[in-house]
């Protein structure tokens, strides 16, 4: 009886979907959060914010020269 309800146990705890990878288990479970990680985050959002800014001044300046001419 205990054999026949351990197998039943094993065969339902089998799912039909294939496992995830290790690689990618790994991977997640070496990355390790750094303090550096939000100053990262901090310096890529100013660069973001540069780049708007730096077109909205080049849009401007066209602006300024095509009503000056």
């Amino acid at each position: 009886m205990i054999v026949a309800l351990s197998a039943a146990l094993m065969l339902a705890a089998c799912s039909g979907k294939p496992p995830a990878p290790r690689a990618a288990q790994d991977a997640q479970a070496k990355r390790v959060a750094t303090p550096w990680d939000g100053m990262k985050k901090d310096e890529q959002r100013a660069k973001d914010v540069q780049k708007v800014v730096d077109q909205q001044a080049a849009e401007q300046r066209k602006q300024i020269e095509a009503a000056s001419q």
